[in-house]
């Protein structure tokens, strides 16, 4: 007996239309940046003030912080996939680190453990979103 190859049937009736590459994103494409923006500018607000009195200049620091990093997530959640997997795990990595060396200096750090603790965070979301995007890809 010899073996077929199973050949695909066609459908009557149907064309064939070329698919076009849309991204859609939900809810997640904004949300996720939106959280992170609120709990980043609320925590700045807080490192801010000292343990005094809140002021009108804290919440709007608060607020601007939260603007510039929800911004810069939701514009690297958009244009993610136009980078190479190596490019886009160091704008992860770059954004995280610099995110969290702005906290640090902000709670009387000195600007050397501020810059370390930067560069170990983004060296650690550097490996883990690289090895997430590999792992993907």
């Amino acid at each position: 007996m010899a073996a077929h190859a199973a050949i695909p049937a066609r459908q009557r009736g149907r064309r064939s239309r070329p698919v076009r590459d849309v991204r859609r994103h939900g809810s997640l494409g904004w949300s996720i940046p939106l959280t992170l923006a609120v709990i980043y500018g609320f925590y700045t607000s807080f490192l801010q003030r000292s343990g005094g009195p809140i002021t009108w200049g804290q919440v709007g620091f608060g607020f601007l912080c939260a603007a510039i990093l929800g911004g810069l997530c939701y514009l690297l959640g958009r244009t993610q996939h136009l980078l190479p997997r190596g490019w886009r795990a160091t704008a992860y990595g770059v954004l995280a680190g610099s995110a969290i060396g702005f906290l640090a200096g902000l709670a009387d750090r000195s600007i050397l453990t501020a810059s370390s603790y930067g560069a170990i965070i983004a060296a650690g979301v550097f490996c883990a979103a690289f090895y997430v995007f590999y792992t993907r890809e």
